[in-house]
């Protein structure tokens, strides 16, 4: 696809670019998309029993797998996208609606081929969202000098993942042995933990027959994990932790495979996660790759708040702030202004899009290593 013609990115490009998150709650600051759009949802199907049986970076990677995929095969990263941990969202204009299609018909094949999971996607029409009543309006948030994230209101995302899973628009797998570009995708550093806080993924929803959170709650929310530490980031301000040279290899080398048996990718693999992992112990620069550097960016870049009409988060609290969270929930619950899920773990994990080490556009997807995002859906009140 020719990039310059490409509408999803010129979309993308005139979007104001909010400064900080508390921006991205006003109304007033989403655009909606065109009319001819399309939203990609996917899922992991029965993601719950998977982590359940320690599959839990593997659900993860899927979750991910279809926003790097779609963003290799369009040729660039002007694209909104969210996280939701077992799957993914994505808007793309008409023009690449059959490249987008193909893509997610090679992801859902490489789920079951590579990771045995069964993945759906669907690609929804906007048409057909805002003929039920939905809509999609978009905000980008900046998160660092390089990289943005997408807020997403108007009830249409969940829409989507509604009709996916009732088989609407649903998107085939590609035929056996065809897969996507997933260059870039990878899960290398270590769980993140800080001892003696508690790591939290909550997902708060807006009542039946509205389409957002009260702005009002959602200040309160960020306000109380914000008591901790700075927003309730999980990251240390220097980055995650560098983990052994083999840890995640199995992963990485069913992503980066292309025919190869899986043990010769491995051994093909080591060399270069030796060098990195060197490279990390020792702060050593080479090029325009400087470890230090990338790891604070790895902080910076990573998605642990978002907002898809209500907010979704995967934060690092001490338990009493749990406590005073949870109450303070429980009485918007009862109070008939909110839906909520939460669940609680010692240690969250990150998924990497990294298109290239040499700048600081590198992504980072945040979720509880316990069930994150999929337990708290699971007990969504």
């Amino acid at each position: 696809m020719n990039v310059s013609e490409d509408r999803t990115a010129k979309f993308v490009h005139k979007l104001p670019i909010l400064k900080n998150f508390d921006e991205a709650l006003p109304a007033k600051n989403y655009k909606p998309l065109p009319q001819n759009w399309f939203v990609a949802v996917t899922d992991v199907v029965k993601s719950r029993e998977a982590i359940q049986s320690g599959q839990y970076k593997a659900v993860n990677m899927a979750g991910v797998a279809m926003i790097s995929a779609i963003m290799n095969a369009i040729g660039h990263q002007d694209v909104p996208y969210i996280f939701g941990g077992d799957g993914a969202a994505l808007a793309c204009a008409s023009d690449a609606q059959e490249l987008v299609e193909e893509v997610l018909a090679k992801t859902i094949g490489w789920v079951a081929d590579e990771l045995g999971l069964e993945l759906r996607a669907a690609l929804v029409p906007v048409t057909e969202i805002r003929k039920q009543g939905s809509d999609v309006l978009v905000s980008a948030v900046s998160v660092s000098s390089a990289v943005v994230n997408f807020a997403f209101i108007g009830g249409g995302v969940g829409l989507a993942e509604k009709l996916m899973k009732k088989g609407k628009y649903r998107v085939k797998r590609a035929g056996p042995g065809k897969h996507p570009d997933l260059n870039g995708l990878s899960c290398r550093w270590m769980p993140v933990e800080q001892q003696g806080n508690l790591i939290v993924s909550l997902i708060v929803e807006p009542p039946k027959n509205e389409t957002r959170v009260n702005g009002t709650i959602v200040k309160n929310i960020l306000k109380l994990v914000s008591k901790d530490n700075a927003g309730g980031h999980p990251i240390p301000n220097d980055g995650p932790r560098v983990p052994s040279p083999t840890a995640g290899l199995d992963l990485e080398a069913r992503v980066t495979r292309s025919g190869n048996s899986l043990l010769m990718e491995k051994l093909r693999l080591i060399p270069f996660r030796l060098f990195v992992w060197f490279l990390f112990k020792t702060g050593m620069s080479i090029g325009n790759f400087n470890p230090e550097h990338y790891r604070r960016f790895t902080g910076l870049n990573t998605d642990y708040r978002k907002i898809q009409d209500g907010i979704r988060m995967t934060v690092c609290v001490a338990p009493d702030t749990v406590s005073t969270l949870k109450t303070y929930l429980e009485k918007q619950r009862e109070a008939g202004r909110i839906h909520y899920g939460l669940s609680e773990q010692d240690k969250a994990l990150l998924t990497c899009y990294v298109p290239s080490v040499e700048t600081d556009t590198h992504y980072h997807f945040l979720d509880g290593a316990g069930g994150g995002y999929a337990a708290a859906a699971d007990v969504l009140r």
